[in-house]
């Protein structure tokens, strides 16, 4: 089955529906993932998105037996990956076994990745004779550093989870047990923050981990929170000991 997209209130969640093969992606799955990410960006209500899966497995990456052929313009992994980071919904990956391959990007692209203590990851595209796309290679290097993107590129070696958290693939760990509940107080915590400041600046330190960030543009999005009625709900509600409503204006 495609991935399923459920949405309640201000959290949207992305699930990965083939337990039976690893929660592998097949060709049709990245337009799917794709149009779920275009819907969340034109529902204004989400405020964070959280990849998870099904089974034992979080994702084996994408069906090396379809690459051929099926990596078009317009229909790439690479394109379904970004468009995954440029989500402008908060993303989380709850990664609570294993990723593999491109699932590891996919992982990357998100903002926050939740794992268990159950986790692992590697990369085996030079093992299979792959040459990974340059939005990947990017992000490795953004997220990860040059050392740490070419000890998992080029010798394929297999991270287990607090081997994952040291070197900052996963942002959060948890006990199998404990996983769910960092899951959700991450959403939770992230849900409530006032929207535009939220939206602006995972947008601008995207850009600028990638060099290519606009100082103009920033400045654009700071005067427009500060005109913002959720600044004057923000000071309210700190005067007031409580939490703040915010509604996005």
């Amino acid at each position: 089955m495609t991935p399923r997209l459920d949405i309640r209130n201000h959290l949207a969640t992305i699930t990965l529906q083939r337990p039976g093969a690893a929660n592998k992606l097949a060709p049709e799955d990245l337009g799917v993932l794709s149009a779920h990410m275009a819907h969340v960006n034109r529902s204004d209500d989400v405020r964070v998105v959280v990849l998870r899966s099904e089974g034992k497995y979080f994702c084996s990456g994408y069906d090396i037996s379809e690459i051929q052929g099926s990596q078009t313009q317009g229909r790439s992994f690479g394109e379904m990956v970004d468009a995954i980071e440029q989500c402008r919904a908060v993303t989380v990956a709850a990664i609570h076994g294993g990723v593999y391959g491109g699932a590891t990007d996919m992982a990357l692209a998100c903002d926050f990745r939740v794992g268990s203590t159950a986790a692992e990851m590697f990369m085996p595209a030079a093992r299979l004779g792959l040459h990974f796309y340059a939005g990947g290679l990017e992000r490795y290097v953004s997220r990860l550093g040059l050392d740490t993107a070419k000890r998992l590129f080029l010798t394929c070696e297999r991270l287990q989870a607090r081997e994952m958290k040291d070197c900052g693939f996963l942002t959060h760990l948890a006990e199998p047990e404990a996983f769910e509940a960092a899951v959700d107080q991450l959403t939770a915590t992230l849900a409530a923050m006032a929207p535009i400041p939220l939206f602006g600046m995972k947008k601008h330190l995207n850009l600028i981990a990638r060099g290519c960030h606009d100082v103009a543009d920033i400045a654009r999005d700071v005067q427009r929170s500060i005109v913002s009625e959720d600044l004057k709900e923000g000071g309210r509600a700190w005067r007031e000991k409580r939490s703040p409503v915010f509604r996005g204006s």
